[in-house]
């Protein structure tokens, strides 16, 4: 939902009711996860999708029912084995969306997680889907409060806990509990939502390449910081708008920056100088990924240079070099693509072949 919550705000800030259809359930081979939105606004404006196509024409007949009745509807659609052209999904999956009416005055949860956003603040969304609770009830959770109510204080007492668990995962999906917040019932079906700030993307070296990979990244929803010593090269002219351009030694540099277990690395200086004690910084700080450029030799001696500067077996094993996948890349948005790839495969768990060698689901079961 992050991707629509700008239109949304529109929305919502002018008093405009409007129906928001939520993804809270999926099962084998859905072709969108948990929290994918869509929505249907005034005169009929559509924004976000839920099925990338499948479902979406009932969906926006669901929604603007919901807007006129004002009654959350829990909706479940699926593959169609006697008319594959029948309203459903098929890819063969199945999906769970609720739908409800928006407005501030029934709502009042959204407009803080909208500006919690928009702040880059962290904030979870809980959505009660089902059961004896108001269905579409919603609270908003942040670190420190709370807005709106699922209907009874024991419930947002015990939601606002998991909640708040669920925000440091950045996690999202469906929790049960009884009508007061019973964590050994399960009567009450809630969607948690986390809205974390976007992920970290620390490019090193201010080439080509890494405007390249700059801009891929923030086209996948990081948030970008490209890094270089060099001052002539460390401009932002040279990098996409919206993307931090810093000059400072690169090892410097990340030494006084957090990361976290989704921040994403790329080291395409393939300089000794720059990388070896860069490397040696963040083989051992949490990042989801760490990928360096260079030839196989330059590999075999940037390896052997971190060995000699004291990196165990283990920590030297998380370096993803030479960086990217075997894609035949050769200019910079050609080996933006392959590194991108590789980031993505690593986070889903793909094997990077096509899928015309593999067998089983596109899209593999979410446990």
């Amino acid at each position: 939902m992050r991707d629509i919550l700008p239109a949304l705000g529109r929305w919502y800030a002018a008093g405009l009711p409007f129906g928001l259809a939520t993804v809270v359930e999926v099962s084998r081979s859905a072709p969108r996860d948990p929290g994918a939105a869509m929505a249907v606004g005034p005169d009929d404006e559509v924004v976000g999708s839920v099925s990338g196509g499948c479902v979406e024409g009932a969906v926006f007949e669901l929604a603007r029912d919901v807007v006129a009745s004002g009654e959350a509807r829990l909706e479940t659609f699926g593959y169609s084995d006697d008319d594959a052209f029948a309203v459903g999904l098929t890819c063969g999956g199945e999906i769970t969306l609720l739908v409800r009416r928006v407005t501030p005055d029934r709502d009042p949860a959204l407009g803080a997680v909208v500006e919690s956003v928009a702040a880059g603040e962290p904030v979870g969304l809980a959505t009660v889907t089902d059961g004896p609770a108001p269905r579409g009830a919603t609270l908003a959770v942040r670190p420190d409060r709370v807005s709106g109510t699922l209907g009874a204080s024991g419930l947002d007492a015990a939601v606002t806990a998991d909640a708040r668990g669920e925000l440091a995962l950045g996690a999202t999906g469906l929790r049960h509990y009884g009508p007061r917040g019973q964590r050994r019932e399960d009567s009450v079906s809630v969607f948690l939502e986390s809205f974390a700030p976007p992920p970290r993307m620390l490019v090193f070296g201010a080439i080509d390449y890494a405007a390249a990979v700059a801009r891929i990244g923030d086209f996948l929803g990081y948030r970008v910081t490209v890094c270089d010593a060099r001052p002539v090269f460390a401009t932002p002219r040279r990098f996409p708008e919206g993307v931090e351009v810093v000059a400072q030694w690169p090892h410097r540099y990340l030494r006084d920056t957090d990361t976290d277990a989704r921040t994403v690395i790329c080291v395409l200086t393939h300089d000794p100088k720059f990388d070896v004690p860069l490397l040696r910084e963040a083989l051992r700080r949490p990042a989801a990924y760490i990928g360096a450029m260079g030839s196989r030799r330059t590999h075999a001696d940037r390896a052997e240079r971190l060995a000699e500067a004291g990196l165990t077996e283990h920590e030297l094993s998380r370096l993803r070099s030479p960086v990217g996948l075997d894609l035949g890349a050769r200019t910079p948005e050609e080996v933006a693509v392959s590194v991108a790839a590789e980031i993505v495969a690593l986070r889903w768990g793909g094997s990077g072949a096509p899928l015309t060698v593999t067998e089983g689901a596109v899209h593999p079961s979410r446990s």
